[in-house]
C-alpha cells in the first residue's frame, strides 16, 4: 500500500513536471533568435496551438515603433490573408536617398487555421534592423475559434524569470568582421575618389598572376617528376632484358 503512494505521488510530480515544461516552452516565438544588426533578415514567428479543444485562427504582431523599418514583407501562406497595418514617423527616416515617412507597426494573419496538437510559421522579411540596439520585442496577439485570446506581450527582465507570457524577441548581433572589413574598404575607395579601389585591383592582379605563375612552376616540377620516375622505370627493364 506504502509502495503504491509513493508510485502514485513520483507519477503525478512527473506529471506536473511535464504539464508545467509545456507551458513555458509553447509559446510565441522568432525563429531564429538572432539578426545581424544593421542588416536585413527573414524571420519567422513561430505559433504552437496550445489548447486541446480549439485551433488558432489569428496572430497579430505589432512591430516597435521605437525601431522602425522600412521594409517588412510577409511571405504568402496558402489558406491565410495577411493585413499589414503602416504608421506615421513622428520622426522621416532617409534610406538610398529617399525619405520614408511612415512605417510598419501592425501585421496580421487571419483566415487559417492551426489545430490543436500542430503549430504554424510566419515567415516575414524586414529591414533595415537597428544598428544601436541589442533587441526588438514584438508583442503578439493569438486567437483562438473559441474567443479565446492570448496575449504574449510581457517583457522579461534582465536578471528575473520568464514571465508567464512573455513577448517574442529577436536578439541583434554584431555583423561579421568580414562585413565591417568590405564596409571600410567601400568607404575608404569612397573617400579618395576611386584611387583606392583601383590599387586594390592592381594588386588583386597582382597575386592573381603571381598565383598563376606558381601554379605553373608547380605543374612543371611535377611533369619533371613524373618524367623522372618513367626514365628509370625503363632503364631497370632495359637492365633486366640484357641480362
Amino acid at each position: 500500500m506504502k509502495t503504491s503512494r509513493v508510485s502514485f505521488a513520483a507519477a503525478l510530480a512527473a506529471g506536473s513536471v511535464l504539464v508545467l515544461s509545456g507551458t513555458a516552452f509553447a509559446h510565441v516565438s522568432v525563429q531564429p533568435g538572432d539578426a545581424a544588426k544593421g542588416g536585413y533578415a527573414t524571420i519567422n514567428f513561430k505559433v504552437p496551438n496550445e489548447r486541446d479543444n480549439a485551433s488558432t485562427t489569428q496572430l497579430e504582431v505589432n512591430f516597435p515603433i521605437d525601431q522602425p523599418l522600412t521594409s517588412v514583407m510577409p511571405q504568402d501562406i496558402p489558406g491565410w490573408t495577411v493585413k499589414i497595418e503602416k504608421s506615421k514617423l513622428d520622426k522621416p527616416l532617409t534610406v538610398h536617398g529617399k525619405q520614408i515617412n511612415e512605417a510598419v507597426t501592425k501585421v496580421t494573419w487571419s483566415g487559417g487555421k492551426i489545430e490543436p496538437g500542430k503549430f504554424q510559421q510566419f515567415p516575414v522579411s524586414v529591414g533595415k534592423l537597428p544598428e544601436d540596439a541589442d533587441q526588438m520585442v514584438f508583442k503578439a496577439i493569438q486567437t483562438y475559434d473559441n474567443d479565446e485570446i492570448v496575449r504574449w506581450i510581457e517583457e522579461t527582465k534582465e536578471g528575473a524569470a520568464e514571465p508567464q507570457n512573455p513577448a517574442p524577441v529577436l536578439k541583434l548581433t554584431a555583423a561579421k568582421d568580414a562585413d565591417h572589413h568590405d564596409a571600410g574598404d567601400k568607404k575608404a575607395d569612397a573617400a579618395d575618389g576611386g584611387k583606392n579601389a583601383d590599387k586594390n585591383h592592381e594588386d588583386g592582379r597582382a597575386k592573381a598572376a603571381k598565383g598563376g605563375s606558381d601554379t605553373t612552376a608547380r605543374a612543371l616540377g611535377v611533369a619533371g617528376i613524373v618524367v623522372g620516375i618513367g626514365g628509370i622505370a625503363f632503364g631497370v627493364a632495359s637492365r633486366r632484358r640484357a641480362s
